[in-house]
């Protein structure tokens, strides 16, 4: 089963929280399958850490938008200062009075690639 995700890139600015979506990215990726924090969320903090490769990403326009996706990551960089992951679980909701499909995010994690592995390793 696919678990379809996005990854954005963001600049870490002050007065920005991490467990919020930003105003703007500056690259983002589309990631088709084993999307879930134990599978990409790990990949992505092990990269960040050891530079290791990640395969399978297809990088998209800024503006691309998918209805099946099931996690947001946004990884946020800055010169001089840590990196920090934040994961959004995507929640699709049908709203029966209106007859339309949207989504709602919540915020799953928020820390540095170490703790990110701390908590969703499973090996």
């Amino acid at each position: 089963m696919s678990t379809r995700a996005q990854v954005r890139f963001a600049t870490r600015e002050e007065g920005v929280s991490f467990s919020e979506h930003p105003n703007a990215i500056h690259a983002q990726f589309y990631v088709h399958y084993d999307g879930y924090p134990e599978g990409l969320g790990v990949d992505i903090a092990e990269s960040l850490i050891n530079y290791q490769k990640i395969t399978n990403w297809e990088i998209e326009s800024l503006d691309a938008y998918h209805g099946d996706l099931e996690y947001i990551y946004y990884v946020w960089q800055a010169p001089e200062k840590s990196t920090w992951i934040s994961i959004f679980k995507v929640n699709g909701k049908f709203c029966e009075y209106s007859d339309k499909y949207f989504e709602t995010t919540e915020c799953i994690f928020v820390g540095e690639p170490s703790n990110l592995i701390d908590k969703y390793n499973t090996n």
